[in-house]
């Protein structure tokens, strides 16, 4: 590989070391426009779990009578560009940052029944925060050292599976079997068993297309390829008007691809600053406050750590020990956009695992997550204009991102039950379960409980140990608000 003298190379290529990586300036504004549009379903996807949900007073979020979906995705927006702009620029690693999927729905349907909006957007800046100072005491990079590196190598594989599981299903081609169905089988393919509909058949056509071109290594493959089935998405729906799958389970996952009357509008932020810091402990009592905290403290905890790893390991660019290059400002952005998350009342910020599409489009720097940032600040303004792609030609993507992240289970010792029992359980139940902590706490629990079964407690770091405790309580959190509460 050759660098360029630090005399000449621009003051850009210097400042993200692109030379030093092994990219170029172009290869990291490709990565980034990758990443976005891999991630910019969240514009559309969290206002429609946030904005239909009401809190105890039966309010809306931003304090309507009515749902303000425009002003959700205004700060679902802003605070993703200012995040990921952050991410890029303090941190110089190639992973966005927008509302966590999983959390958002927790907030919607566990928490704000019990409290008011701006209660519940507090409870998550106070998780933020919690996990601010476990980053800046260096606890949270510890435990990330304790990890035996066999089982940070499961993780990736892991959330290979588990955005390859995403892109199938976002598509339509894998689907849940309705409760009426009468069966124990959890899901299919397609709606009906077999596979049927034009957005399904676009979603094969754009899988075909980027398969073909990664492997012929065409420069540009899976933009390439977001781009042209998006293309095809609108000439295909202006001829059988397939409609939304709301209407008809042929229809499009998400967005129906049509080109919009108006492409610029003015964003909406009413939600922003709409939260109280310690409105919760008077809503539902200090033990279920904590308690709540905790749950979404963990989940953030975690998600994070596999995240960065997966990344890291997908962009050849981890260290001897298995972490990332700057660790703790990786960690530090991701907790602060959690506080910012709640503060801007969008919910908890956190990294996102897409950004591996962008970097198996040759990412290797924070370059491409400044563009990923600018883009989401750009779709505040051209929000109908983003509204056009439909998940089917984005999720092409995140499959082969799935396959190239499965391709690192070869580092895992599969003859030693020791750690093999730990990396299969990890592996499998995050798709299974649709979580990348749980995956990572049954990994963990396991690695502690058969160190102990074969005496070998003496190989589990103390800092494993309490990460297990931790997760015990997690595992175990309905019963135990149950009993406190």
């Amino acid at each position: 590989m050759t660098t360029p003298d630090s005399a000449t190379a621009g003051p850009l290529d210097r400042f993200f070391k692109i030379s030093q990586r092994g990219s170029s300036i172009g290869t990291e504004v490709r990565g980034g426009f990758v990443t976005f549009f891999t991630m910019a379903y969240i514009i559309v996807l969290n206002p429609l779990i946030l904005g239909y949900a009401t809190d105890s007073d039966g309010s809306f979020l931003g304090g309507g009578a009515e749902p303000n979906l425009a002003a959700i995705a205004a700060g679902t927006s802003l605070v993703a560009g200012v995040m990921s702009i952050l991410m890029g620029v303090v941190a110089n690693y190639p992973m966005a940052i927008a509302t966590g999927l999983g959390l958002n729905a927790f907030l919607a349907v566990a928490v704000a029944s019990q409290m008011t909006w701006a209660d519940a957007m507090g409870l998550v800046v106070l998780e933020g925060l919690v996990i601010l100072v476990l980053v800046l005491t260096g606890f949270r990079e510890a435990v990330f050292h304790a990890v035996p590196a066999q089982l940070k190598i499961a993780i990736s594989v892991g959330i290979g599976l588990f955005i390859a599981l995403i892109g199938f299903v976002d598509a339509g081609w894998v689907r849940r079997i309705p409760d009426a169905a009468n069966t124990t089988v959890p899901v299919q393919l397609g709606a009906t068993g077999q596979l049927s509909g034009w957005p399904v058949l676009v979603f094969a056509i754009g899988l075909v297309a980027v398969v073909v071109l990664w492997v012929r290594k065409v420069r540009g493959a899976i933009l390439m390829t977001i781009i042209g089935t998006t293309v095809l998405a609108i000439v295909v729906e202006s001829i059988v008007e397939a409609g939304s799958s709301a209407d008809s389970a042929k229809g499009w996952a998400l967005n129906v691809p049509a080109w919009p009357d108006k492409i610029v509008d003015v964003p909406d932020f009413g939600t922003l600053g709409e939260f109280n810091l310690l409105g919760s402990f008077e809503s539902v009592g200090v033990v279920t406050a904590v308690l709540l905290i905790f749950t979404l403290m963990l989940a953030d905890f975690f998600d994070t750590m596999g995240t960065m790893t997966a990344i890291g390991a997908e962009a050849n660019l981890l260290q001897e020990d298995g972490t990332p290059p700057n660790t703790r400002r990786i960690l530090v952005v991701d907790s602060v956009a959690a506080a910012a998350g709640g503060a801007a009342g969008v919910s908890s910020n956190t990294s996102y695992i897409e950004s591996a599409s962008g970097v198996g489009e040759g990412a290797r720097t924070g370059l491409a997550t400044v563009v990923t940032g600018l883009l989401f600040l750009a779709s505040m303004f051209l929000a109908p204009l983003v509204n056009i792609i439909p998940s089917e030609a984005a999720v092409p993507a995140l499959v082969l991102v799935g396959f190239l992240m499965m391709q690192q289970v070869g580092g895992i010792a599969w003859n030693d039950v020791e750690i093999a029992i730990p990396a299969f359980l990890t592996i499998a139940l995050m798709p299974f379960t649709y979580s990348i902590s749980v995956g990572i706490g049954a990994g963990f629990l396991a690695y502690v409980v058969i160190k102990v079964a074969v005496g070998k407690v003496r190989e589990v770091h103390p800092l494993m140990w309490v990460v297990a405790a931790l997760f015990v309580v997690y595992f175990a959190i309905s019963p135990i608000t149950d009993l406190f509460s």
